[in-house]
């Protein structure tokens, strides 16, 4: 059981390192040392307390789908923002642009605007 524990938990720390975004190895950022400390406290924890096996089993194990549960909601956030990205393009862009590719969606194109320098 503490094997198939330990490969659960490698995995579930691959998923989240998966959806953070990618950075150097020499330079990890603050999640990514967080998410790390944080397994390797658990890791340690589970081989040295004083509470019995079968309690320091069922802790691991909760800590582990609160993990899993972190791993499927920064996979959701990171699929919505690729949705919203591809489905309302306009979203992120100033109204001027807005404007101009309004105008372009009709045939139009709107006037250069003269600017002095």
């Amino acid at each position: 059981m503490a094997q198939r524990l330990s490969s659960q938990t490698r995995s579930i720390y691959r998923t989240l390192l998966r959806e953070l975004p990618s950075r150097p190895i020499s330079s990890p950022s603050p999640l990514q040392r967080r998410i790390r400390d944080s397994f390797v406290t658990l890791s340690s924890s589970s081989s040295s307390s004083s509470s019995s096996p079968q309690q320091q089993e069922q802790h691991h194990l909760s800590l582990v789908e609160e993990a899993e549960q972190f791993a499927q909601y920064a996979k959701a956030q990171r699929v919505y923002a690729m949705l919203l990205e591809r489905y309302n393009p306009g979203a992120n862009m100033d109204e001027e642009e807005k404007v101009r590719l309004s105008a372009r969606r009709v045939g139009m194109n709107l006037p250069v605007m003269h600017v002095e320098e």
